[in-house]
């Protein structure tokens, strides 16, 4: 086999991970999500990158979402739900922007893959993805990330079906649908 090939078939063995989630409390973090004034979404990196495309969909779902660290991005409130990613749970600006918004009292979703880290005891709702070691197949973060972005997009259906949404209803809030 290639390369090419190996990898795919160790970041899709990865995914077949997301099967163990507890289904009920992703529901349930789902409408925690759903019930925030304003979503706000923080991470670093590629973790960040993935949390931009969770919240660009929360905004096709009709919702008010942020991303933290952009200059046009609103305060938060009690009344708003933060979802931190991070794999590790010890980056150290996710664990500063959870003391932050603790503070305030916003309800706190962190996503992770290390079980009793710090972003995973500040959460009010923690999701732990669990991966598998990373290597050459999946550098770094890889596995975390493909698998966090798989939920989240799982989620935004969860979302869809929970307020009577549907896929064209996307569409007309999207950016190059007009």
């Amino acid at each position: 086999m290639s390369t090419l090939l190996d990898s795919f078939h160790y970041i899709m063995k990865n995914l077949e991970n997301l099967n163990e989630l507890d289904e009920k409390q992703v529901e349930e973090v789902s409408r925690v999500i759903l019930s925030g004034n304003n979503i706000f979404v923080y991470g670093v990196g590629r973790s960040g990158i993935v949390g931009r495309m969770f919240a660009m969909r929360l905004v096709q779902l009709g919702m008010k979402a942020y991303i933290i660290g952009e200059t046009i991005t609103p305060v938060v409130t009690k009344d708003d739900v933060v979802v931190i990613i991070s794999g590790t749970g010890e980056t150290q600006g996710a664990i500063l922007v959870a003391q932050i918004c603790r503070r305030v009292k916003a309800r706190i979703v962190s996503v992770t893959s290390t079980r009793n880290s710090s972003i995973y005891r500040v959460g009010d709702y923690s999701i732990v993805l669990k991966t598998e070691k990373s290597s050459d197949l999946a550098p770094l973060g890889t596995l975390f990330e493909s698998s966090c972005h798989v939920l989240f997009d799982c989620m935004i259906a969860k979302m869809m079906e929970m307020k009577g949404e549907r896929e064209e209803d996307l569409r007309k809030r999207h950016a190059i649908w007009l």
